[in-house]
């Protein structure tokens, strides 16, 4: 009789299948990374690197790692790759202990301006307990400041620079980050874990002539297993000739033991797949799907941080309604149909706990075959499940919003108007696969 793991695998399924996801991070891998991933490696060990291992049998395995670095090598126009990293947090962990010492500054975007908790946040990350944190924001367009950036650059003196966002609609301007680098003589690591698939399909400038250091996770909108890979650049090997040597020791025996050789060879076979027609057919309808789904929002009356987008994702600013609306527009759309995440705008009045905006992308729609058609549909959706909720005011007292969020969602999950939305999603949802190569 199978054991109700399989079931619960095939209720999730089916919830993927039914509903809409808009999580900028998530995206579905082609069946043959999925049948990588379930294959006999995952049972391997293989500690060290190619030819260098700490355990014998790893013949196959070393032409694998070695398939995959290469294969990222001239892909991206590199002279180093390392695949070993198992996700992009401890890969950004593997760069900041290779090219810093504990205490030294490190400069990164801040979290409400769309960077990442790894760049830098204080207080609750490595990166903000380790090193000497310090943030830059946004001008009054919702842009990365320069001025500001230079500015605080020069006043602190950072050893490491680092860029990257998970909420920024917009497209990166690597020369000005290395503008500023330059200017202070910092290292400059690019992570461009959400934008790599736009990357490689020429939907976003390359940061390669700009950065000493790339990070990227390798699922996302690169469409590979969920991990992560490190590159080093001619710019900065001609820095440091050490560098990719510094980057692998601080991966192992730094920070890891065994690679995860099923994700390897997963990586692998992603980054061939990258080099496909069907790839670039892929990134530019992620493009048009985020355009389309974020003028369709903006025309029923949604604000967007930056009036729309640039990329592949947007983000929906909620105070014209209410303050800390995040969490229930996003609760109310996942029973709707629509999945995506709360997330906090610039100069949130609130909290990271209760926001007050919505994450929305379009990677994972777009790999499902959707169009702007289905965008359209998409956007209205969303904008009538705001209508639903925009008078659910969070309390102004901080003891009272645990209950009454606890209270709202109870309410939600049997509201009518949100479980009538939910089945026009679920019948449209449903006609899409959950795999196609180039949303064709």
């Amino acid at each position: 009789m199978p054991d109700i793991v399989f079931e619960l695998i095939k209720e999730e399924e089916q919830r993927q299948k039914e509903k809409v996801g808009l999580i900028p991070s998530e995206n579905n891998i082609s069946p043959d990374v999925s049948a990588v991933l379930s294959s006999c490696l995952s049972s391997k060990y293989s500690e060290g690197y190619p030819g260098r291992r700490y355990y014998e049998g790893n013949q196959i395995v070393d032409k694998l790692e070695n398939l995959a670095i290469d294969r990222l090598k001239e892909l991206f126009q590199v002279p180093h790759a390392n695949v070993q990293a198992y996700s992009g947090s401890p890969a950004n962990a593997a760069i900041m202990f290779a090219l810093l010492e504990p205490g030294e500054t490190l400069m990164g975007l801040q979290l409400g301006a769309g960077g990442h908790l790894t760049h830098g946040h204080p207080k609750v990350t490595f990166s903000g307990k380790y090193f000497k944190s310090v943030q830059h924001g946004l001008d009054a367009d919702d842009r990365i400041d320069f001025e500001e950036m230079l500015a605080l650059a020069y006043e602190h003196r950072p050893k490491m620079i680092i860029t990257g966002t998970t909420s920024y609609p917009f497209i990166l301007d690597f020369a000005r980050f290395q503008e500023v680098a330059d200017a202070v003589g910092a290292w400059l690591v690019a992570d461009i874990s959400h934008i790599t698939g736009l990357i490689i399909g020429g939907e976003h400038p390359s940061p390669v002539p700009y950065v000493d250091v790339i990070m990227s996770t390798t699922h996302k909108t690169f469409r590979g297993p969920r991990g992560a890979m490190i590159l080093a650049t001619d710019r900065g090997l001609a820095k440091d000739p050490q560098l990719g040597s510094k980057i692998d020791k601080a991966i192992i025996p730094g920070l890891q033991g065994g690679p995860h050789d099923a994700t390897t060879a997963g990586i692998a076979l992603a980054a061939e797949e990258a080099t496909r027609p069907e790839f670039k057919t892929y990134v530019r309808q992620i493009r048009k799907n985020a355009d389309t789904l974020a003028a369709t929002l903006m025309a029923e009356g949604i604000k967007l941080v930056g009036n729309g987008t640039e990329n592949h994702l947007m983000v929906v600013d909620l105070t014209p309604f209410s303050e800390g609306l995040g969490t229930q527009a996003a609760f109310a759309m996942d029973i709707a149909g629509i999945y995506a995440n709360r997330n906090v705008i610039p100069n949130e009045p609130c909290s990271p706990f209760y926001p007050s905006g919505l994450r929305l992308g379009t990677p994972l729609v777009t790999t499902r075959g959707m169009k702007e058609a289905e965008m359209e549909k998409v956007g209205r959706w969303i904008a009538r499940v705001i209508d639903i909720v925009k008078g659910e005011t969070l309390p102004i007292d901080k003891k009272e919003r645990g209950p009454f969020i606890k209270t709202f969602k109870q309410k939600a999950v049997t509201n009518p108007e949100l479980l009538a939305i939910s089945e026009e999603v679920k019948a449209m949802a449903s006609q899409f696969p959950l795999f196609t190569w180039g949303g064709e």
